[in-house]
């Protein structure tokens, strides 16, 4: 077997089926280069069968990216199949990565297929990709609970077909880490052409051991492929995450032994733009990428550290990205200083002109606020009210006024495609006033699910206010991004972000787990 691990990242693919965490082209192509820098092996960019929208976004990825390959889904199916091969016609390196369930349940009550019509579908999928594309990828959906035996008869025959890597899924978080290890030890044994592929795992974080159960299929297994996503990011309890993988295989090599190509300096960077993007926020004392994470408050841990920092610290923070740039902008930067941390950052723009309208707003918000600091940066390149994809609402102008003993009152404008609109309404609270004044003329119906506050920067009143709103409507559920130093200001926009993610008919298929 190899020494060499290779990650596979799925953020914008299963990543984005978390409800609400769908993107639009242009952040997915600047997470995707973020992951390039990051230097992950094979980066998932969509499904380019389920809709338009996700294939344009596979296209995009794959012309842009040169150093990761680039992966599109597909259901074990001629459309699908053919309809990645398109998207990733661009590709420098270009993977099709095909499915079909193989579990009893999945067959009979999902497919309503049999196990042979099931074999046989996998293993002509395979052979039509393969004529395709020369790195095929198979994942049997839900293969932690097939029958073996089953499991096996496919495997080796999709093998024949083709296929190059092999992923185990482990689709709904069941597994339990020596198991799910043995599990796909015990298929590698028994297939007589196991060594033609690379195996890979794919676990859920159902039961809260999607990285215990991904390692162990490394070191159990003999897997030399995790499939994973930046802060855990999935549906339900979320994937594997990438960041706490990769710190473990290189923390402890002197076990696991194996070698990455992962530039770990890029890892904080990447889950901040993840979380800014999706709305999706990384709990303090998530490991690696928390705010917390390498926090002491014990007066004996921080005696210890600063003794020695090896007392209680077994990674540096500065090794996985923290120690951020020290420059920090203000209202006195010149264009050129922004130009250049906009590159810093990974953040590309398509023209001048983008430079000079993300600069304006640059200013705006250095009168506001004294010091810009990177998340700010991030924050207001990425805030979806001033994205041109997509955007039908815009706020133009919006003030409150609230006082105690008295109900808030809000006067709102802003833009609905060209028709500038004037609301204003009541709430409980100024933010509550806003958000029912754009209602009331938009009369969307949607259902609020969530709304929530972060400071985009600590230690400071003065921090811009990041503002997450989810909005569900007919079975459709998105987040609206906000951020401006007033919260209610960042409110409206959020609010008006997940409208015109509502506004938009993308629809996406769900996919393999």
């Amino acid at each position: 077997m190899s020494d060499n691990l290779i990650i596979f990242d799925t953020t914008l693919r299963d990543g984005e089926q978390s409800p609400g965490a769908s993107m639009t082209k242009d952040e997915k192509l600047r997470i995707a280069r973020q992951l390039e820098r990051l230097r992950v092996d094979v980066i998932e960019a969509g499904f380019a069968a389920s809709s338009n929208g996700d294939f344009e976004c596979v296209r995009t990825i794959a012309s842009h990216i040169k150093d990761s390959t680039v992966c599109s889904l597909a259901r074990a199916n001629d459309r699908d199949i053919s309809r990645a091969a398109e998207a990733l016609k661009p590709a420098a390196r270009a993977r099709i990565h095909t499915f079909i369930a193989t579990s009893e349940l999945h067959m009979q009550k999902k497919l309503r297929m049999t196990a042979d019509e099931v074999f046989e579908q996998a293993k002509l999928s395979v052979r039509f990709a393969r004529n395709l594309c020369d790195d095929v990828e198979f994942s049997p959906e839900d293969g932690y609970r097939s029958d073996p035996d089953f499991l096996c008869r496919v495997l080796e025959a999709v093998i024949k077909e083709g296929a190059t890597t092999l992923n185990i899924p482990d689709t709904v978080g069941y597994a339990v880490p020596e198991l799910y290890g043995q599990f796909i030890r015990n298929l590698r044994e028994r297939i007589p052409n196991s060594d033609k592929a690379i195996w890979s795992v794919h676990c859920h974080n159902d039961l809260g051991m999607a990285v215990a159960n991904s390692l162990a299929g490394v070191t159990i297994g003999g897997a030399r492929q995790v499939e994973c996503t930046i802060n855990g990011l999935g549906e339900r309890a979320g994937n594997c995450s990438l960041e706490e993988v990769v710190m473990a295989v290189k923390t402890r090599r002197d076990y696991f032994g194996l070698n990455l190509r992962v530039d770990a300096s890029q890892i904080v960077p990447a889950s901040r733009l993840v979380a800014q993007t999706t709305g999706f926020v990384v709990q303090p004392n998530k490991a690696v990428v928390g705010a917390n994470a390498f926090a002491h408050a014990s007066g004996i841990h921080q005696d210890g550290v600063l003794k020695a920092r090896d007392t209680y610290e077994i990674m540096r923070a500065e090794d996985v990205g923290w120690s951020a740039n020290k420059i920090v902008l203000g209202k006195l930067s010149g264009r050129n200083a922004f130009k250049q941390r906009l590159q810093e950052l990974g953040i590309e723009t398509e023209s001048e002109a983008d430079i000079n309208a993300a600069f304006a707003r640059f200013k705006d918000l250095a009168d506001r606020k004294s010091d810009i600091f990177d998340e700010d940066i991030i924050a207001l390149m990425g805030d979806e009210s001033v994205t041109s994809e997509a955007e039908h609402y815009r706020l133009l102008s919006l003030s409150q006024h609230s006082e105690t003993g008295e109900r808030p009152h809000a006067r709102v404008v802003f833009a609905a495609g060209t028709q500038e609109h004037h609301a204003e309404a009541d709430g409980n609270g100024p933010v509550d006033a806003s958000l029912k004044a754009i209602e009331s003329k938009v009369q969307s119906g949607a259902e609020l699910l969530l709304y929530s506050v972060n400071a985009i920067t600590s230690g400071s009143t003065e921090s811009q206010g990041e503002v997450t709103v989810r909005l569900q409507l007919g079975g459709r559920v998105v987040n609206g991004v906000g951020a401006d130093p007033d919260i209610i200001v960042a409110s409206a926009k959020a609010y008006l972000a997940a409208l015109n993610k509502l506004q938009s008919k993308g629809e996406r298929v769900a996919a393999q787990g």
